[in-house]
């Protein structure tokens, strides 16, 4: 049993249960093996949902920031970002849906940890936003509502979005871009 089984099965299970409706018993069933061998790997629940939020913030921040690092326009990079969110969603449904739904379970002392991270990753959603704004492709009165906005429409979508439903996922985040980019409006 690795730190990374452990992750895995915890996600999953936080997944289905909620952190708070998932206990350290029902980790280790999923593992197959005595509670007693995952507190020889881990201290606490805490410490595994610290530990999944840091894992989702590092692979959705390495992911974006390729995206937002390449040279090409605002509007560009800003369908590719959305793109490139929704699948990540997708792809890593129990890891992403715990750090959606359960970063309201840290304690106080691990929340004022991941604050930055998460920070750093909205960063990259608001320079891109503004990138635009500086280049004339977008006209925003207020970036930082713009991108809660998207990240809000972009996020929800987890509660909803089912594989073998009407459109794929990539579908989905070109009709979001066509909606952000282009509005209701004739």
């Amino acid at each position: 049993m690795t730190r990374d089984d452990i992750l895995d099965a915890a996600a999953q299970v936080f997944r289905q249960k909620g952190f708070h409706g998932a206990s350290m018993s029902d980790i280790a069933s999923a593992l197959d093996v005595q509670k007693a061998s995952l507190y020889h790997h881990v201290k606490s629940k805490q410490e595994i949902l610290l530990a999944l939020l840091d894992r989702a913030l590092i692979m959705l921040t390495d992911h974006i920031a390729s995206i937002a690092a390449q040279a090409v326009p605002a509007d560009q990079k800003l369908r590719q970002m959305i793109r490139g969110y929704l699948s990540a969603l997708s792809e890593n449904t129990d890891l992403t849906a715990v750090l959606l739904f359960e970063h309201r379970s840290l304690d106080k002392k691990s929340h004022s940890r991941h604050v930055p991270q998460r920070d750093t990753f909205e960063a990259l959603w608001r320079d891109v936003i503004n990138e635009g704004v500086r280049s004339k492709v977008f006209d925003l009165k207020d970036t930082g509502l713009a991108v809660r906005a998207l990240m809000g429409v972009m996020n929800w979508t987890l509660t909803w979005y089912h594989p073998d439903g009407g459109k794929s996922i990539e579908q989905i985040a070109d009709d979001y871009s066509d909606f952000v980019l282009k509005g209701m409006l004739r």
